[in-house]
């Protein structure tokens, strides 16, 4: 099958537009030079409701708008919308004399739909283009389905750049299989396969019920076969059981490294619990310095009402007056020792001169009346020379008798040095704090213990499931083995019956055609996977440029008989497609495997892609093109400008069509020229990947800023 062009109504931005596309068998390539909100992605859609109808829109059509988005549906008007396709296809024919050979024919597809009053509906029609006219094809519907390419491949051959990244990109490996699993069986022909063994079990189980009723005795004839129909049920509920539980083993075999994974990384960055238990301590520690602090401030501020301030400001003068009290003393009239001296004899019983103080006796009571009276005499005239005595005992204002550690400076030093490390100190634990707060808002929700439960779950989720698959495959054996046996004795007894031979004969031929399919599917499944797989991996290492031998990173990719598609590293190391690949790789691998699949199924129809060589660098995306044009049988491809920057040779050999599309709405901010309609659509020039007309010259800033970008 081979686009020739199409033509578009009315459908979104397409309000009028015409695409031809390169049948050249040399020059197969199609290039839409297109930039973003330019309906790239709306021509696929639109192509894809023309050969599908709204089941391939983007959710199934709900909630899709179809008509150009200013449209003004206020007054009531209808809106015609139609997508008309013209393509040709090979089919092989059988001559009158026994030869057979390709013949091409060509069909014209028309969709039409009208908005605006009823609920609308679509319509499709269907024509062979003969040299006398148009031919219709009734029903086109099911001519489509079986002829041309089947609803499931649509993403195969009408390929988004992001949206096929669904095929190593999804949710759960289930999805990713899925995914896999249906463009395989759709393009080499297992469902179709699988139709028949579904439609051969019916047969061979009515063939069953009619075995019990060749004995109109119900005797022995009839127990076996109720039996064995009995079996054949519980086989086939036990093989949907294993499949199921094979299913659920596999998700939680692939799902136990991912936890692993998840468990390291928040080992990195720390155990939740530990993380606020040292926050917790952090804190309390920074509310401790930061009280001493505070009481160091005020030692600070106490140290300038100090006395050490005051002498050692004072040291010249100080010095110079103890100086003339050294003097005084060495002349002995310092210190002043008449009243202490006096004061010590009142408290004895004797006098210095030897008489009696004895407070009893008369004399002695005179004496010290006098003495007191000497003492009242002394304080009276000795003022001065006690406080020269005082000031000469004052050893904290002698500067000779000062330690190095008491002088203000010295303890300013000091109290500067505290309050500097404790700074430091409060300063260190701010940022720990800060450090631990911004870990434990890194790891959100995280819970190790959380995870660590998890991962112990799915082990035993998984031990489960593998019990199950295990009891079934022992069960399927043992009911296998039965089924054989039951089956003999059914051929032994209804060889006895005229009738029965009739139904056994027809039984035989049924399980001789179930083998066949059985290893027809069997023999695809293995052999043509393999052949996907392996071209696949040629594919892909081509594209991004990665040499085994040479130490690459990537060293292989295949596709599992579980349709699984996998990545591996030196040491045959696993590598996860949707999370360890780059956007290029990732992009490169989709296309691989497209491109394999196609090839190996030998199913001659167009790739039409949208924005494939994007987040690609220069050689990868070179590589990307050519391995894909040489792969395909005709190729279309969507691509901007930035894409198209370092491919430009490339595309001067082998494209054998290039047209420019340009979105009218994109006036003034981005288009140099005012195009020459007002409605907001998409319009076609016939520039190439190398020219601008008036129509599509864009503004420097915008070209510089869109390459920037890339």
């Amino acid at each position: 099958m081979k686009l020739i062009r199409a033509e578009f109504k009315n459908f979104r931005l397409l309000r009028d537009l015409r695409l031809d596309f390169s049948t050249d068998s040399e020059k197969k390539l199609t290039v839409i030079r297109a930039e973003n909100d330019t309906g790239k992605t709306t021509i696929l859609n639109a192509l894809q409701w023309t050969f599908y109808g709204n089941a391939a829109l983007p959710g199934k059509g709900k909630g899709y708008r179809l008509h150009p988005i200013d449209w003004d549906m206020s007054k009531g008007s209808k809106i015609p919308i139609s997508v008309q396709v013209d393509f040709e296809k090979e089919t092989f024919q059988l001559s009158r004399n026994g030869n057979s050979g390709e013949t091409t024919s060509r069909y014209r597809i028309i969709r039409e739909t009208t908005l605006g009053g009823t609920k609308p509906t679509s319509e499709v029609k269907l024509f062979k283009i003969t040299d006398i006219g148009a031919e219709p094809i009734d029903p086109p519907d099911a001519w489509i389905r079986n002829e041309l390419l089947r609803f499931e491949l649509r993403e195969v051959f009408f390929t988004d750049g992001d949206r096929a990244l669904s095929f190593i990109e999804a949710e759960s490996l289930t999805d990713k299989r899925e995914q896999v699993e249906k463009a395989i069986r759709s393009l080499l022909g297992i469902e179709a396969i699988e139709a028949a063994l579904k439609h051969l079990k019916g047969t061979t189980s009515k063939l069953n019920k009619d075995a019990k009723n060749v004995d109109s005795d119900k005797t022995d004839l009839t127990e076996v076969a109720t039996e064995l129909e009995q079996l054949d049920k519980e086989i086939q509920d036990l093989e949907k059981k294993r499949d199921d539980a094979k299913l659920q083993f596999d998700e939680l075999t692939r799902k136990l490294p991912e936890i692993d994974k998840d468990i390291e990384a928040a080992l990195l960055k720390g155990n939740r619990e530990d993380l606020e238990r040292e926050l917790k301590q952090t804190a309390s520690e920074l509310k401790r310095i930061e009280e001493l602090e505070a009481n160091i401030e005020k030692a600070h501020s106490q140290l300038f009402r100090n006395l050490s301030l005051s002498r050692d400001l004072l040291t010249p003068l100080l010095a110079k007056s103890f100086r003339e009290l050294d003097a005084l003393q060495a002349e002995g009239k310092l210190p002043s020792v008449t009243i202490p001296s006096l004061e010590e004899r009142l408290m004895g019983s004797t006098c210095i001169c030897g008489e009696s103080l004895d407070e009893h006796s008369n004399d002695g009571k005179r004496r010290r009346e006098h003495i007191r009276h000497l003492i009242e005499e002394s304080r009276k005239a000795d003022e001065l020379q006690r406080r020269l005595t005082d000031l000469y005992y004052r050893l904290d204002l002698k500067p000779n008798k000062v330690n190095a550690n008491e002088h203000w400076v010295a303890e300013y030093a000091e109290i500067s040095n505290r309050r500097d490390g404790t700074e430091r100190q409060r300063k260190a634990l701010e940022a720990r704090c800060r450090a631990l707060e911004v870990k434990l808002e890194d790891m959100g929700d995280i819970d190790i213990q959380e995870l660590h439960s998890h991962k112990k779950q799915c082990i035993e989720r998984q031990t489960h499931f593998n019990n199950i698959l295990r009891e079934c495959e022992v069960n399927l054996q043992v009911l296998q083995e039965k089924h054989r046996s039951l089956t003999a004795t059914l051929n032994n007894l209804m060889t006895k019956q005229k009738k029965g031979k009739h139904i056994l004969a027809r039984l035989n031929v049924a399980r001789d055609v179930e083998q066949v399919l059985r290893n027809s599917c069997d023999r695809i499944t293995d052999e043509e996977l393999d052949k996907v797989s392996t071209l696949m991996n040629a594919i892909f290492l081509e594209m991004i440029g990665a040499d085994p031998e040479q130490g690459a990173i990537i060293q292989k990719a295949e596709i599992s008989k579980e349709f699984d598609i996998l990545v591996y590293g030196p040491n045959n190391a696993s590598l996860n497609p949707d999370k360890e690949l780059n956007g290029a790789s990732r992009r490169a691998l989709t296309l691989a495997f497209i491109l394999a699949l196609t090839k190996v199924s030998e199913v001659k129809a167009p790739n039409i892609i949208d924005t494939p060589l994007g987040m690609m660098d220069s050689y990868v995306r070179r590589s990307v093109l050519k391995t894909t044009i040489r792969e395909s049988s005709q190729l279309i491809l969507f691509l901007t400008r930035a894409e198209i920057t370092g491919c430009e040779d490339i595309l001067d050999t082998e494209a054998g069509r290039v047209i420019t599309l340009t979105n009218s709405a994109h006036y003034p901010k981005i288009l140099v020229n005012k195009p020459p309609v007002e409605a907001h659509q998409t319009l076609r020039c016939e520039c190439n990947h190398r020219q601008e007309c008036d129509l599509c010259k864009r503004r420097i800033d915008v070209v510089a800023e869109t390459a920037l970008d890339s």
